[in-house]
């Protein structure tokens, strides 16, 4: 049985690129992980996609694996992911001790070591960047939450505090969604596909999603944090390091003493816009990239 498998999206355009950075950064960044199997999930069958997609693929065996959503799901912007990420553990049962889910703008900069969760551990994790639709800990549970609750059937007590990324927020434990470490046979990725399927469409949260676009938007990681509150006990969580799914896209807006000096301190990174954030910004200024990476990371622009 293999210790660990990577696994993402493969979409269209831009998304495509990203989840194939995401495989050069394993692949030449991973350490001990560097040859670990690497899944990508796609709505398009192998022989729609492009040939250089199909060619980078093969040359650096990335097993494809085809899916289909709820049709109902469209609208939300993460229900393919949902998906993906409920197959992936139905594969890797068996197959490997660990999974890690991850969202396709990611980068391994480092052998992810922490990804082998130590005994009694059965999610690794991080909180959310930014507040945004988070609860207060502070505060009591609004309508959202308090419906997202009581589907997914929580009590008071099992609700503990986590503190935001970015912007230092107390908030009820909720999960930054692009990067999931999980053990297979607890069931979590696939238990959160059938909530998700299942809450979605109620019609009490249909409101929600005339109110604000961002209740369709992070639906899936609301429900997230409801499945894995009600699944597993507050001991059986590992709070991943700030040098783990680090937001270099939000770097500036982390405190000064909190952020790193360099990006060789940092195990995985999120960019949410690569050329953006490596090649258009000014983000050597904030943060020190060695020359050696800064070159592999231009070799990546597509």
């Amino acid at each position: 049985m293999r210790d660990l498998v990577f696994a993402c999206l493969l979409d269209s355009g831009e998304s495509a690129n990203e989840a194939l950075r995401l495989a050069q950064s394993i692949r030449t960044f991973g350490g001990q992980f560097c040859f670990n199997p690497i899944w990508m999930f796609s709505q398009s069958r192998e022989e729609d996609l492009p040939e250089t997609t199909r060619h980078e693929l093969f040359s650096l065996g990335v097993r494809l694996l085809t899916f289909e959503i709820d049709l109902q799901a469209e609208d939300f912007p993460f229900a393919s992911f949902v998906t993906a990420a409920a197959m992936a553990e139905t594969l890797a049962l068996g197959e490997t001790r660990f999974l890690a889910m991850m969202a396709s703008d990611t980068l391994v900069l480092q052998p992810p070591a922490a990804f082998l969760l130590p005994p009694g551990k059965s999610f690794g994790g991080c909180p959310v960047h930014l507040k945004l639709l988070g609860s207060a800990y502070s505060d009591p549970p609004d309508e959202f939450w308090d419906l997202v609750y009581r589907h997914c059937g929580l009590n008071p007590e099992q609700i503990f505090p986590l503190s935001t990324v970015v912007d230092e927020q107390l908030v009820r434990a909720y999960f930054n969604a692009g990067l999931l470490v999980i053990r297979p046979e607890r069931g979590i990725l696939r238990s959160w596909q059938t909530r998700f399927n299942s809450l979605f469409k109620l019609p009490e949260f249909e409101a929600f999603y005339q109110q604000h676009e961002l209740y369709k938007i992070f639906m899936h990681q609301a429900i997230l944090a409801g499945n894995l509150l009600s699944l597993l006990r507050s001991q059986e969580f590992l709070h991943f390091p700030s040098e783990i799914n680090y937001p270099l896209h939000l770097h500036t807006r982390i405190a000064a003493p909190r952020r790193p000096a360099s990006i060789s301190q940092l195990t995985t990174c999120r960019y949410e816009d690569f050329h953006e954030v490596f090649i258009n910004s000014n983000l050597a200024q904030g943060i020190y990239i060695e020359p050696s990476l800064l070159d592999w990371l231009k070799s990546q622009s597509r």
